[in-house]
């Protein structure tokens, strides 16, 4: 079988091939720019210019509170129209009344935002409301600043002088007036702003009232010249009406066309029922023939008669019955006398005299059957003759009913129009003679007179003006610092592995983290002092943690003689040393069978080493088992940062051996893929001697993590052949594994294998 990751890239290990291992020797680190903002220096530098922020924001809420005290204030009125598309309905038409009117639609409404907005809509307000005589619609009445002539010269402004006082005042009118839609409904508002509050009302009401008169001269003038044009062509209609139903009239009294029935002519009448009755005889003639053709059938064939004719007859039905009465007496006397007897010979003769005669009568009917599909094919040849004849007649009335049929056709037509025209004229004739007809909307808020000013807002426009200049100087202050801090400086060069110094940071708060982390045992040891994470980061080198410098494990009592294939191997990686301290177990067995091997390998080796288990493969309910901590988080939870890299290591109630969850049940597996659980793993290397991960089957792992810098253990199927094994060897090899142990059989318990003193992990 070929495992998940082994379809990983080439390419990529080849890019792990070129790495250099890792080795031991203490190397110097130098602190690196992790590139953060530091929130306490950027804090002191505006503490620092304080003056310089300070001073132009207060000088900024000076001028805007100045600035919106000079200004004129505006009041501002509103009011609100409903378009409802009323109508009277009295005066609709019949057909009118019985449909549902279609609703407005926003196309409509934003139609009649631009009716309010009219320039003759206007006109009408501005002449109404006498605003060309007042200084603050035409600004030339109380004179023109020289400040604003200068700007009208260089083009910043319009010159008023250069406009005509309609342009003026039309500008001044739609500089103040505001028209929009409510969202979601069919409601105008009407806005106008004005120094006076009293004219803003009034304002505000005459444009509401004058769009509702607007309206209704538009539909009375519509009515009026639609009565007018209907008046002249009704009178034209008339004169056509009479006199195509002249000509039709005359045109059927000379040719001698009379209708019957249905408005249809005589012949084709006539011609009509004919067909009918042949189609009948025709019906009756094949019937008759296809009963006779099956009954002949039937005796041709020597086959029950069973047509419905046959079976109807009554002569047949006491012949049936005389049959089955035979039949039943010979069945009766065959139980007791042989086929020989006269008795027999007799009853079998007659019933062969019955068959003979259902046959012979079964022919009568047959035969009966023919004259009749005779008699209906007779009936059949002179109702042809009769349509032959019907036909001849009505082809030479046809050119006759062709033109009847036009002069019809051009007399209904002229008269339907005049009957049309004529409810339309009567339609609008009412319209007209109304004095008041209804407009497609209504004041539903008229504008009322406001004391209170909406233009200038003055505590938002000082606020924003405030605020805006404070935060313009604080940006220019942090802006300078940030430019000072992330200024280039002569430093010696950053160390080749850009997040080394994070690793070792890792490494040293884990260390005596997990010195510390024990259970009630017979043996405490006390870790010697371990560099902080504010000493790694001094521009001094200082050396990696060595697994050397903590304390020594104490020895077992007695170590076993090496005897089973799990203690073989667990000798072969005490002896590797550095080359095993990263082990990878996996396999084809199952993810039971692979954490069960892991898991008595990891103990045996916890005798004599520092070890953790680290479970990739998502076994918690074996793991949490042998815990001291069931409920404790894993990997996953500290990708996503819910828990500590403290809490996520236990330890095994059975051994000194150190175990590491996947993640609590249910969590996201996911987050196996992060680039930082390489990172994690890489601080568990620089504290333990060694470290194994339990990969199940590696389905949904990275083989990046599996394989760098590792060597594995194979957990194979027992029923794999030698050459699958081996196969799967080589594979293993050539994807990136230092070397690979295939074992012969997966551990079955592994709680049978807890050697040595239960103690302390050092």
């Amino acid at each position: 079988m070929r495992l998940a990751f082994w379809r990983a890239d080439k390419k990529v290990r080849a890019d792990e091939a070129s790495v250099p291992p890792r080795t031991n020797e203490p190397a110097s680190v130098e602190p690196v720019s992790s590139g953060d903002l530091d929130i306490r220096l950027v804090g002191r530098a505006l503490a620092r210019k304080r003056g310089f922020i300070l001073l132009p924001t207060l000088l900024a809420l000076a001028l805007a509170v100045t600035a919106v005290n000079m200004i004129t204030p505006r009041y501002k009125s509103e009011a609100r129209i409903l378009i409802d598309g009323r109508e009277n309905e009295f005066l609709r038409t019949r057909s009118e009344r019985l449909e549902e009117r279609t609703a407005l639609d926003a196309e409509a409404v934003t139609s009649q935002v631009q009716l309010v907005l009219s320039r003759d809509l206007a006109r009408d307000i501005i002449k109404q409301n006498k605003l060309g005589e007042l200084p603050e619609f035409d600004p030339v009445l109380r004179g023109v600043s020289p400040l604003k002539s200068i700007a009208a010269m260089i083009g910043l402004v319009k010159d008023p002088l250069a406009m005509t006082p309609d342009e003026r005042v039309m500008d001044a009118y739609y500089e103040r007036l505001t028209v929009y839609a409510v969202d979601k409904s069919r409601v105008l508002v009407v806005e106008f702003q004005s120094q006076d509050p009293a004219l803003a009302a009034q304002v505000a009401n005459s444009i509401a009232d004058g769009y509702l008169v607007v309206q209704q001269n538009a539909r009375q003038a519509q009515a009026k010249s639609a009565s007018q044009w209907l008046a002249g062509e009704i009178q034209g209609l008339r004169k056509k009406v009479e006199d195509a139903e002249a000509r039709v009239e005359a045109f059927r009294a000379k040719g001698n066309s009379f209708t019957g029935t249905n408005n249809t002519s005589l012949s084709n009448q006539q011609m009509g029922e004919t067909n009918t009755q042949l189609n009948n005889a025709r019906t009756r003639k094949s019937d008759a023939e296809a009963k006779a053709r099956l009954i002949r059938e039937m005796l041709q064939g020597g086959q029950p008669i069973e047509a419905s004719e046959v079976l109807n007859s009554e002569t047949m039905r006491v012949l049936q019955d005389r049959r089955v009465a035979l039949r039943a007496q010979l069945a009766e006397q065959s139980s007791t006398l042989l086929d020989a007897h006269p008795r027999i010979k007799e009853l079998k003769a007659q019933i062969a005299e019955v068959d003979r005669n259902i046959r012979d009568e079964a022919g009568k009917i047959s035969r009966s059957l023919d004259n009749d599909a005779r008699l209906a094919g007779a009936q059949v040849d002179s109702l042809n003759a009769s349509l032959e004849q019907a036909k001849k007649q009505a082809s030479s009335t046809n050119d006759q009913d062709v033109k009847l049929r036009a002069l019809e056709r051009e007399a209904k037509s002229q008269r339907d129009l005049l009957e049309a025209y004529l409810a339309k004229y009567r339609e609008a004739d009412t319209r007209v003679s109304l004095d008041t007809p209804a407009a497609e909307g209504r004041i539903i808020s008229r504008a009322v007179v406001s004391n209170t000013p909406a233009y200038p807002k003055k505590l938002p426009i000082v606020l924003i003006a405030t605020l805006a200049t404070l935060m313009l100087t604080s940006g220019v202050v942090i802006t300078g610092e940030l430019l000072r801090l992330t200024a280039p400086r002569a430093s010696s060069p950053a160390p080749a592995m850009g997040n080394m110094a994070d690793v070792m940071v890792l490494a040293a708060r884990v260390e005596p983290m997990i010195a510390t982390r024990t259970v009630a045992a017979p043996l405490a040891v006390s870790p010697p002092p371990t560099p902080t994470a504010v000493e790694l980061a001094r521009p001094s080198p200082i050396p990696s943690p060595a697994p050397a410098e903590m304390p020594a494990p104490e020895p077992a009592e007695a170590t076993p003689r090496p005897s089973s294939e799990l203690e073989l191997l667990t000798s072969e990686l005490l002896a590797a040393g550095g080359s095993a301290r990263k082990i990878t177990v996996l396999g084809t067995a199952g993810s039971q069978a692979v954490t069960a091997t892991a898991l008595s390998i990891a103990r045996m080796l916890a005798v004599q080493a520092r070890v953790v288990l680290v479970d990739l493969a998502g076994s918690p309910q074996m793991l949490a088992g042998l815990s001291v901590d069931p409920a404790a988080p894993g990997l996953i939870e500290l990708m996503l940062g819910e828990a500590s890299f403290a809490s996520i290591i236990t330890k095994d109630r059975a051994s000194r051996l150190h175990i590491v969850n996947a993640g609590r049940p249910g969590a996201d597996r996911n987050q196996l893929q992060s680039p930082r659980l390489a990172l994690a793993i890489d601080a568990l290397l620089r504290v333990y001697d060694h470290v194994l991960l339990d990969a199940g089957n590696a389905s949904d792992l990275p083989a990046e993590l599996l394989t760098a810098g590792a060597r594995a253990v194979v957990v194979p199927d027992p029923n794999m052949s030698a050459e699958a094994r081996s196969q799967m060897t080589e594979q293993l090899r050539e994807v990136g594994f230092g070397a690979v142990t295939m074992l012969k059989a997966p551990a079955l318990d592994a709680n049978q294998s807890q050697p040595g003193r239960r103690g302390v992990a050092a």
